[in-house]
């Protein structure tokens, strides 16, 4: 398959794009990213994903170089162009290029977007469920901006992988925080969907968000407040969230089993509510 990149401004074949080494990106993780999912050729919940875009660029006093119409249009055109019909549309936007200097701010920011294919759908993971592992949460304080910055995150997956897991969930001051590439939830005995209030402290997830207002309008009570891997292992349910991966069941932490260690009812629901939604859009 042919893959595509846009950059600044031109679409290219994804191996001839090219970036500065000078970009603040590059030097000083000074950029943000979105990632959003595809599905049967269609971009899912597209519109909170630019939002909290144009959030993080806000946030960084990057410069949003388009309208956030004329940046769907994009997203549209390379999904049209590699014919994905599953995955995601990956976009990362730095301050650009410039001399190395800590107080320097470029005139042009970078721009890059491009497409992964991925079976999204049928995810096996979904079946089967996932291990988690837990780690302790040392990223920094601004965690509602979706900054390129993931080296905390990037060693948090590691430790869980080597540990036979599939994700980490970090834990600040005893609480989960959220996992390293999504959000944590868990179903209690009385039925209730627990999770982390949004603040500084996590990143506000729009799959979160979607799978929120369905588990309301299926008639699920929902809380948001922290909750302690104690509270977790004697759950009914544990799952996770994320654009890439929709809705997960999570049946182990730190090789304990959650409840019977086996995909529960609720986070089976949730995950058929939401991609039905996401079709039906």
């Amino acid at each position: 398959m042919t893959r595509t990149a846009w950059l600044n401004g031109a679409f290219l074949p994804l191996a001839d794009a090219r970036v500065s080494i000078m970009d603040r990106g590059f030097t000083f993780a000074d950029g943000i990213y979105e990632v959003t999912a595809i599905i049967d050729g269609r971009l899912v919940d597209s519109a909170p994903h630019l939002a909290r875009l144009e959030r993080s660029a806000a946030a960084l006093g990057i410069p949003l170089p388009l309208s956030l119409a004329e940046i769907e249009s994009i997203e549209r055109e390379l999904i049209a162009r590699d014919g994905v019909k599953e995955g995601t549309v990956y976009l990362q936007l730095t301050a650009g290029a410039a001399e190395r200097d800590f107080l320097g701010r470029p005139d042009h920011p970078t721009f890059v977007m491009f497409t992964q294919p991925a079976p999204v759908l049928d995810n096996p993971k979904a079946l089967t469920g996932i291990k988690v592992a837990t780690t302790p949460d040392i990223r920094w304080a601004n965690r509602d901006i979706k900054s390129i910055m993931l080296l905390a995150q990037v060693l948090a997956k590691r430790e869980a992988a080597a540990k036979g897991a599939q994700e980490a969930w970090m834990i600040e001051d005893g609480f989960v925080t959220e996992g390293a590439s999504s959000t944590a939830m868990i179903v209690t005995a009385e039925g209730i969907l627990v999770t982390r209030p949004n603040g500084r402290d996590i990143l506000p997830g729009c799959t979160r968000a979607a799978v929120e207002a369905l588990a309301r309008q299926d008639g699920v009570r929902i809380e948001e407040r922290r909750f302690t891997i104690a509270e977790a292992l004697s759950a009914r349910e544990a799952m996770l969230t994320s654009a890439s991966t929709f809705v997960l069941p999570v049946i182990a932490i730190d090789d304990t089993p959650v409840a019977d260690g086996r995909p529960g009812p609720i986070t089976q629901r949730l995950r058929q509510l939401y991609i039905e939604a996401a079709r039906a859009a």
